[in-house]
């Protein structure tokens, strides 16, 4: 695997393993080992993000959480719920030499017309886009809403 690009979000510490030239990383929430993918690079920071730096509870995220969308099983990469467990706020990530795009937008307004979630994020790593549902339209905001 090439080297992973610095991000930015804060510093995390990975707990990995080699095997057949793969690498593989802890994942503390689902108790398992994951391919650690250009993607899943990004996942890992945004967790440690939410967890380590916006108060929200380990057991409050929820990773590749089902969305049915047309009979389809989709899933969105990170859902953080509520104290009533409610989803407060959806997460897309993608690698970081992926742009986010109209329709990367377009994909996380798509999930969350079926999670509900009042914040939507979308992150390659290098650049995060917020937005905050408001009565019928999605309108970008610049910091990270409370969510602990």
């Amino acid at each position: 695997m090439n080297t992973l690009p610095k991000l930015n979000f804060p510093a995390i510490h990975l707990r990995a393993r080699r095997e057949a030239d793969k690498t593989y990383v802890w994942d503390a929430l689902r108790r398992s080992y994951l391919l650690l993918t250009p993607e899943e690079w990004v996942r890992r920071h945004v967790i440690g993000f939410l967890t380590g730096h916006c108060g929200v509870a380990p057991t409050s995220i929820v990773q590749e959480y089902p969305v049915q969308l047309n009979g389809t099983a989709q899933r969105a990469d990170i859902v953080v719920a509520g104290s009533d467990g409610r989803p407060q706020l959806l997460v897309e990530c993608k690698a970081a030499d992926v742009r986010l795009t109209r329709s990367v937008y377009e994909q996380a307004a798509r999930y969350n017309a079926v999670v509900g979630a009042r914040y939507i994020m979308l992150t390659n790593g290098l650049e995060t886009l917020l937005y905050e549902l408001r009565t019928d339209c999605y309108k970008q905001i610049d910091r990270m809403p409370s969510l602990g």
